[in-house]
């Protein structure tokens, strides 16, 4: 993953609201969750729940597909892992006492 999508996601997560729909959507499985039914769980209004999920989307964290009259709003499991990955690729790369500990073993 490039560190300026990284950034984006990141970004698009750092909003109270945001970071409570995604964490739903997770929540919700692959069955995911109309629109309606987020915004009441959340008591967030549509129109403020639209222009947060557009973040969202705009980034690949959640995407939207439509069920006849009803959107069904999904977590984008493998972006949310690919951000994951990303985040922890080089845990513990600089440090020395555990370069030394993996020797050892």
């Amino acid at each position: 993953m490039k560190i300026d999508d990284a950034a984006a996601r990141l970004e698009a997560l750092g909003s109270p609201t945001r970071l409570k729909i995604y964490r739903a959507l997770v929540r919700a499985g692959h069955a995911g969750m109309p629109v309606g039914r987020l915004g009441e769980k959340l008591k967030v209004a549509g129109s403020t729940m639209s222009y947060h999920l557009k973040a969202l989307m705009a980034v690949g964290l959640v995407v939207q597909k439509r069920e006849g009259v009803t959107l069904i709003c999904h977590a984008e499991y493998d972006t949310m892992r690919g951000l994951v990955d990303f985040l922890a690729a080089e845990c513990c790369a600089d440090e020395t006492e555990c370069a030394d500990t993996k020797s050892a073993a």
